[in-house]
């Protein structure tokens, strides 16, 4: 008993050193997880020191692209759910990424980010998705991005990267999406890709990369999409590649040998304008889409029989298919010229009156002299169509769009400020090289010239000219110093700048814009793609309706059907649901910015609780721009008024129920409505049951 009762002590001495250890391991595991994330401080003093995003640094965790983890963390920062980064900023050296330990996602593409990529976003040890594409970045890749080992994707396309493909890239054992389409990358592909098991699509085009395809990149199994187009490869194609692929592209390179005979469920195959030789397999026949021109295959023994003949011009065995003798370059010349033709018939004569009624109605501008304009290109001469000069002129103001000229990228093409010989200064929007060759961009460029030709009105921006050609496609339209409406919003200092009279303006203008192209043009035009983000502002804060591509010529007698288009959070509920495109898809988005002018922030919280009960209790000045003043004179006071409750009636889920743009502009232009409220008592609800007084009243 004695040795039992003594014993007591010593096991109550082990229990206390045991939970002490316990409790000791869990205070060194919260220390090293405080070093390894980062607090709100240093968060906010990132975003405070890089002038990205809003203005309310003390919420960031609410700005728009922003994700906050329950600690109040960043972990995801995205472009493409308008967090704002300025022009005058858009320099990632600015961005300190070494205080975002807790980032899952960084996707910052087509901000008109300049620099290197710094070697510090090594740091983000969480990162899964990485997305600096359409930019202009340079400088090389850092072999650094090893170390993101949870990393799934990484997308730098469009971009200006030079050097090789780091051979340490073999350690993202996650990766699954691979993206360096469309840089100026050399050297070699590293042998030690076929280590990333996970590989699902793989874009390589539009490089300089040299070399042979690594064999061991057909044995990846999960592989459905390879994309090594447009560079400099030599040597075979890789067994397995067409066996486990979908997609592969491999087109405009020095490749040679046989096409391997194992092919899978690929269904879209491009191997023209190689050196490939040998039979065609007849496994072939299965793909959907197949070209095979230009190379060397032997027709000897028939095996071109059963495969459409586009797909195999200009092999040299198959003598009825390049019986004629054109130079490459002659028939893509002549494939330009047929385009123009076709495409421009119409627009021709449009420009012809254009000019006719410039010449005749407009007394010339004395900026320039007949011979000055000649020889320093003014851009009216290609609407004369004598384009050499000017286009000599563009290509030396901008050093052959060299990247320090660039104010802005997206996913199509870059923007370039130019200063022309005369003084003017213009914008060009220049397609991608590989957007060039994309039918559905090649359109869209061609249906914006076409729709800027139709119009001209003083609220929307002003196209001077395009160039229209199969290496070099671009825009040129009037410059605007203030950039976009979501840019001056985003910004405090500009924010302040635009009081309620000047964002009375910046309404009207947007409207009278629309009332034309809904009223004016016949057939009516749709944009489909208003935004504050193509709202652009010049020197004097007039607001410009921009970026035509997705509009289109309005046929009232069709069922208007097309796919829907536009920004997320603009874009008419009925686009959700419906394919039927009409002027009051127009009119939604036009309620949405106007209520995105006034509140200086996106109005998608305050839409989705206007037909809830808790809207009767929200008051108008409760919703407006807080960085400036209330209105003090009664006029500002009675627009506010007007201008919010024409918006209310543009955002009505009936398409039918909603003014029509030109209705809207009439109440602009007309007297103004008596205040029927004192100001500050004025409800949401109060406008939203007022709408029918205020369009009707005539």
């Amino acid at each position: 008993m004695e040795n039992s009762y003594s014993s007591l002590p010593l096991l109550d001495l082990v229990s206390v050193i045991f939970f002490y250890a316990l409790f000791l391991q869990g205070v060194i595991a919260d220390i090293i997880a405080a070093s390894n994330s980062s607090s709100p401080n240093e968060e906010q003093k990132a975003f405070y020191q890089s002038g990205w995003g809003a203005q309310n640094i003390s919420e960031y965790c609410k700005w728009n692209g922003i994700v906050c983890n329950e600690a109040q963390s960043v972990i995801e920062i995205s472009t493409k759910n308008n967090f704002y980064i300025p022009s005058t900023q858009a320099h990632i050296q600015h961005f300190n990424v070494a205080a975002f330990p807790d980032l899952i996602s960084l996707e910052l593409s087509g901000s008109g980010l300049k620099g290197n990529i710094p070697s510090e976003i090594s740091s983000l040890k969480k990162l899964v998705h990485l997305d600096l594409s359409s930019n202009c970045l340079q400088g090389e890749l850092p072999s650094s991005l090893s170390s993101l080992n949870q990393l799934q994707t990484l997308n730098i396309s469009n971009n200006f990267l030079t050097g090789e493909i780091p051979s340490t890239l073999q350690h993202l054992i996650h990766l699954k999406v691979l993206d360096l389409s469309h840089n100026k990358i050399s050297g070699v592909i590293p042998k030690g890709i076929s280590a990333l098991t996970e590989l699902t699509s793989v874009q390589l085009s539009w490089n300089q990369i040299t070399g042979s395809i690594p064999a061991g990149i057909g044995q990846i199994l999960r592989l459905q999409s390879l994309d090594i187009s447009n560079n400099h490869l030599k040597g075979p194609i890789p067994d397995d590649v067409l066996n486990h692929c979908q997609y592969v592209q491999l087109r405009n390179n020095s490749l040679n040998g046989s096409i391997p005979s194992q092919v899978g469920n690929i269904s879209y195959l491009d191997l023209s304008y190689n050196d490939l030789t040998g039979n065609i397999p007849e496994t072939l026949h299965s793909v959907s889409h197949l070209n095979l021109s230009y190379n060397s295959f032997n027709a000897s023994d028939h095996s071109f029989c059963g495969f459409p003949k586009d797909s195999l011009i200009c092999n040299k065995d198959m003598k009825d298919s390049c019986s004629f003798d054109v130079d490459v370059s002659d028939a893509d010349i002549s494939l330009v010229m047929i385009l123009v033709f076709s495409i421009f018939n119409g627009m021709i004569f449009s420009m012809v009156l254009v000019c006719w009624g410039i010449h005749v109605f407009c007394p010339l501008h004395n900026e320039f002299g007949n011979g000055q304009r000649r020889k320093n290109g003014d851009m009216l001469s290609i609407w004369n169509y004598d384009g050499k000069i000017a286009f000599e002129d563009i290509i030396k103001a901008t050093e052959d769009f060299d990247i320090k000229y660039c104010i802005g990228t997206g996913a199509y093409g870059s923007v370039y400020k130019a200063q022309l010989p005369s003084g003017r200064i213009v914008a060009l929007k220049k397609l991608h090289k590989a957007e060039s060759e994309n039918p559905s961009s090649y359109k869209s460029f061609c249906n914006e010239t076409k729709i800027l030709t139709e119009i001209r009105h003083r609220n929307i921006i002003k196209l001077y000219g395009f160039c229209l050609h199969n290496k070099c496609m671009f825009l040129v339209y009037e410059y605007m110093e203030r950039g976009s409406l979501f840019c001056n919003l985003s910004y405090d200092v500009e924010a302040q700048e635009l009081n309620w009279s000047k964002r009375i303006n910046v309404v009207k203008g947007i409207a009278y814009g629309l009332a034309h192209m809904h009223h004016g043009c016949t057939p009516p035009i749709v944009h489909r793609d208003i935004s504050s983000n193509n709202i652009l502002l010049n020197s004097e804060l007039q607001a410009f309706i921009s970026d035509f591509g997705t509009a289109r010529l309005l046929d009232l007698h069709s069922s208007n059907q097309t796919l829907p288009a536009g920004t997320y959070g603009y874009v008419a509920p009925e686009l959700a649901y419906t394919l039927s495109v009409t002027t009051k898809c127009d009119v939604y988005s036009f309620g949405v910015v106007v209520l995105e002018a006034m509140m200086g922030r996106h109005p998608a919280e305050l839409i989705s609780c206007l037909s809830e009960p808790s809207i009767q209790k929200k008051k108008l000045k409760d919703i407006l721009d807080t960085r400036i003043p209330l209105p003090y004179f009664r006029k500002d006071m009675q627009d506010i008024v007007l201008v919010v409750t024409l918006a209310l009636a543009c955002l009505s889920p009936h398409p039918k129920s909603r003014p029509s743009m030109q209705e809207i502009a009439n109440e602009l232009l007309a007297s103004k409505p008596p205040l029927l409220w004192h100001f500050d008592s004025i409800s949401i609800h109060q406008l939203m049951k007022q709408k029918v007084y205020i369009i009707g009243r005539s």
